[in-house]
């Protein structure tokens, strides 16, 4: 990627610029072998894996928004082949209890003690699929599962395991039955992805490999305690305060628009939270990560900002109304905002 006519202040010495940018350029490598890997399997969508990396990498949870058919399960269940960790998908019913996802415990006879039965969600990736369509209760338990990456199971404290990821779906075209996700739970995820349709030529690609009867399969390419090591070492990712500023002018925008010149108060209801600050900045670490870069530019930030932000801005009606939706707010931020 061009560096355009930025140029970092590097506070730090060029010694460690030099050993960040050879770190970052072998873990780029491997990582782009996942993406290479996973084309085995999926067919195009390489912007959505790329997204699902940098939420790997930046220990973030995510959003996925699609209509039925996208080959959101068989994402998940792709990329845990090829990180070789444990998946677990959950079907979100009305009917689902708390103790489906977390456990409970059990009374055995023979013993005369309780046992703990842990749920599925002590999984490194759990795909919660259609999780609008699970009560408040439930989805409240796996959020607060999310935050804390901790369970009480009748009063016993349990760790989740590590790496811990929890990729939710949701379908946008179909209401009824579901009960929407609170502006202050979404939160938590760090990214919220739409997946599109595919293109004609990938169409035509899928169909011919769902019609031949041959099985694909990946390989297992990065273990778990290197994901470990990954994401430590992307808290490490130099970013100089013109973009750490940069970050806060966007998310500050969002809020008070007017101090930007924006005339968007009628339009945005509530601006993003500091959250969304935390994790502008470690995607755009992730994202400089991905491009074998040991530092963050502007445009990490911009690569990574409708993700991180679409569902943390919450619009006004007369917004709606109007057909306008976050995107298109996050665009005019990030176009009156002076780039540095």
């Amino acid at each position: 990627m061009a560096l355009r006519e930025y140029e970092p202040d590097f506070q730090i010495s060029n010694k460690d610029i030099e050993n960040l940018n050879q770190k970052s350029q072998e873990y780029a490598q491997k990582l782009s072998t996942v993406l290479e890997e996973s084309q085995k399997v999926i067919v195009g969508q390489q912007d959505v894996i790329r997204k699902i990396l940098i939420s790997v990498i930046s220990n973030g949870h995510v959003l996925l928004e699609s209509v039925p058919g996208l080959a959101k399960t068989l994402m998940v269940k792709t990329m845990a082949d090829i990180f070789n960790v444990e998946d677990v998908r959950i079907q979100f019913t009305p009917d689902l209890l708390p103790a489906d996802i977390l456990g409970t415990k059990i009374y055995k006879n023979v013993s005369g003690n309780f046992v703990t039965q842990k749920g599925p969600i002590f999984h490194n990736f759990v795909l919660a699929d259609e999780i609008n369509r699970a009560p408040p209760k439930v989805q409240s338990a796996l959020l607060e599962a999310m935050q804390e990456r901790q369970v009480s199971i009748h009063g016993d404290t349990y760790k989740l395991p590590k790496p811990f990821l929890v990729l939710a779906t949701q379908n946008p075209i179909e209401n009824e039955g579901t009960y929407k996700l609170p502006e202050a739970q979404v939160d938590r995820f760090a990214l919220k992805i739409l997946i599109g349709y595919p293109s004609k030529e990938e169409e035509v690609s899928i169909i011919e490999r769902n019609s031949n009867g041959g099985e694909v399969s990946v390989k297992s390419l990065i273990q778990p305690e290197e994901i470990i090591d990954i994401q430590k070492f992307n808290e490490s990712i130099y970013a100089d305060k013109v973009i750490t500023e940069y970050i806060a002018d966007i998310v500050n925008a969002t809020r008070n628009p007017k101090e930007y010149e924006l005339d968007l108060a009628s339009m945005i209801e509530f601006g993003a939270s500091p959250r969304a600050s935390i994790w502008l900045m470690r995607a755009a670490k992730a994202n400089a990560l991905l491009n074998g870069r040991g530092f963050v530019i502007p445009e990490d930030v911009k690569e990574v900002a409708h993700d991180v932000l679409r569902h943390r801005v919450v619009l006004t009606f007369e917004a709606e109304a109007n057909g306008i939706n976050t995107d298109k707010i996050i665009d005019f931020v990030l176009e009156k905002i002076t780039t540095p």
